[in-house]
This record gives structure tokens, C-alpha cells and sequence, in this order.
């Protein structure tokens, strides 16, 4: 299950799209999209509305939706980028050329670029240009957004099939906007195992849960929020020397100072203290392989087409 030398490439979550924001906030609202300009083909994802009809239009509002950045512009159409595993955005002086492989686009502004990159061969990123609030919502894969639910809410929505708590937290049908590192921050905050089922907590589980999704979230989009209101996020990254256990394998957990552990199933990695969450048991053997393999899609590209029916 652990393969040593094998990096993984951390997506975008909650609190990084947040900070995104942030920083457009006040690069783009209030702005004219002078021009769009393509380096990759395979970034769009739409044609009609075509990409050149958001061109001389006015940024009105920015949103987040999941993992994906929605820019609203006059005319309700809208601008939707998926950054997948790899794509960053990077803010550059007006004009920014597109040399290289990892430069798809560039939104120009009179006072800078907006430009995405995406690092490696795959091409996984992708924009959309949409009309109107309901084409808007069609791509919300529909998960509940932590911050306008309570706790009923929240169990409701995790208990609707029996998953492994790792896999509830990073559905993108269940919840909105957390995936691999911050569902490993918030099961060490809670002190829960990655592979305990939904249906089998109980109540003060649930409660410890809850709160914990709450407050890792928050600490994190505080944290980020006033990086970027300093300045342009350009290196967002999940794996922060800050973070509890994420990205942290074989380093001392901060509360008991045992080594911290490791699974590794297809795209996915899931970080965790043995000591603190699953009762000193280390989860690497052919059982759990078997767990997550009848729990988890092959790759994160499967996970995040989820949509709720």
C-alpha cells in the first residue's frame, strides 16, 4: 500500500479556492475581460456560449461552487474553472504570454493577466462558459456546504450510503469542497479513523466530527485568506509544514509524537495517527486493500465527475 518515492500532487480544496477568491476579489471585480486567450483546445469544455462572447464584458461577482471557480460577468454568462489536480492560477502583468506547456490560458485585465497553468502531461483542468443560474447549478455536483448546515444536516447527508468516513468527506455529491488533505486534518482533529463506516458512529462521534470539519476549515481559511489579501496565491500547495498529519508520513503527530502513518489506494492518500484515531492499529494490510477498493473510484478524475442524481 505504501510506495515509497511516489509523490502525490495535491488538488485545490475549500480553503485554497477561498483564498483564490480573495485574491481576485480585488484584481477583477469591477473589471473588463479585454480578451481570452487559448494555448490548449482541450481546456474548454463548452461551445456555446462561445468563450469570445464574455469578451468587453464587466466582472461582476465571484463564486465558489465545490472545488470550481465561477466568474460572472454582464449578461449572465459565466467563466467556470476546474482546476483539477495540478492547475494554479498565477496573476501577471498585462499581457502575459503563454510560453511553455504548462500555460492553457490567460483572462486579460487592463492590470494584469489572470493565467492557468497545469503542471504534468495530463490534461484535467477545465473551463466552462455557461448562461443563466440554472446552467450555472448543473454542474454543482451537489454536496452541502458546511457552513450553511448544522449537525442534522451534516449527518444526514454523510449517512446516505455506508462509506468509509474518508470517502464521505471528499464525495463531492456529499460534501462541498474537501478532499484528500483537509479530510486528513479534520479525522485527526475528531480523532477518527479514515475507514470507520458512516452508518456504525455514534452520537458523540458524530458531534466530535462535525465540529472538527468545522473548526480545520476555518483555521485554514483564515490562515489563507490573509496570505492572499498580501499578496497572489502562486504557490498553493496541501502539503504545509502547519498541517497536522497530511503529507506529513513518518513525522511525529503533533499531539503524541509517535509516526505518522500512511495508506496509499489508486490516486488517493490518506495520512493519520495510529496512536490517536485508530487505536494503535497501522491500516496497511490485504483487508483494508479490499475495503478501499470497494469504496473508492480508481482515480480522482472519477471522484470529482461525481454528481448527485
Amino acid at each position: 500500500m505504501n510506495r515509497p518515492g511516489c509523490k502525490l500532487v495535491p488538488m485545490p480544496e475549500l480553503p485554497d479556492i477561498a483564498a483564490y477568491i480573495t485574491a481576485l476579489e480585488t484584481r477583477i471585480l469591477a473589471q473588463s475581460i479585454e480578451r481570452v486567450r487559448l494555448a490548449s483546445v482541450f481546456l474548454l469544455r463548452t461551445v456555446d456560449p462561445p468563450l469570445s462572447s464574455v469578451e468587453g464584458r464587466t466582472v461582476r461577482s465571484l463564486r465558489r461552487i465545490g472545488k470550481r471557480i465561477a466568474i460572472g460577468v454582464e449578461g449572465d454568462l459565466w467563466l467556470v474553472l476546474h482546476l483539477m489536480i495540478a492547475g494554479r492560477l498565477h496573476w501577471r502583468p498585462p499581457q502575459a504570454k503563454l510560453a511553455g506547456r504548462q500555460n492553457l490560458a490567460a483572462l486579460d485585465f487592463p492590470s494584469g493577466s489572470l493565467v492557468l497553468t497545469e503542471a504534468g502531461s495530463k490534461r484535467r483542468a477545465s473551463l466552462h462558459v455557461l448562461r443563466g443560474e440554472e446552467a450555472l447549478q448543473s454542474i454543482d455536483p451537489g454536496g452541502i456546504e458546511v457552513f450553511s448546515t448544522g449537525l442534522d444536516g451534516f449527518r444526514a447527508a454523510l449517512t446516505l450510503e455506508n462509506r468509509t468516513l474518508k470517502r464521505a468527506l471528499t464525495d463531492p455529491r456529499l460534501v462541498s469542497g474537501i478532499g484528500n488533505a483537509y479530510s486528513d486534518e479534520i479525522l485527526h482533529a475528531a480523532q477518527l479513523s479514515p475507514i470507520a463506516l458512516t452508518h456504525k458512529l455514534n452520537a458523540g462521534e458524530w458531534d466530535r466530527l462535525f465540529a472538527a470539519t468545522r473548526s480545520t476549515l476555518t483555521l485554514w481559511m483564515d490562515r489563507l485568506h490573509t496570505e492572499a489579501e498580501k499578496s497572489f496565491p502562486e504557490k498553493v500547495t496541501a502539503f504545509r509544514p502547519e498541517m497536522a498529519v497530511h503529507g506529513r508520513f513518518n513525522q511525529p503527530c503533533p499531539r503524541c509524537g509517535q509516526k505518522i502513518q500512511r495508506i496509499r489506494y489508486a490516486d488517493n492518500e490518506t495520512n493519520y495517527c495510529a496512536k490517536f484515531q485508530t487505536g494503535g492499529k497501522v491500516l496497511a494490510d490485504r483487508s483494508l486493500s479490499r475495503l478501499l477498493g470497494s469504496d473508492w473510484p480508481r482515480t480522482l478524475d472519477e471522484l470529482e465527475s461525481l454528481k448527485r442524481r
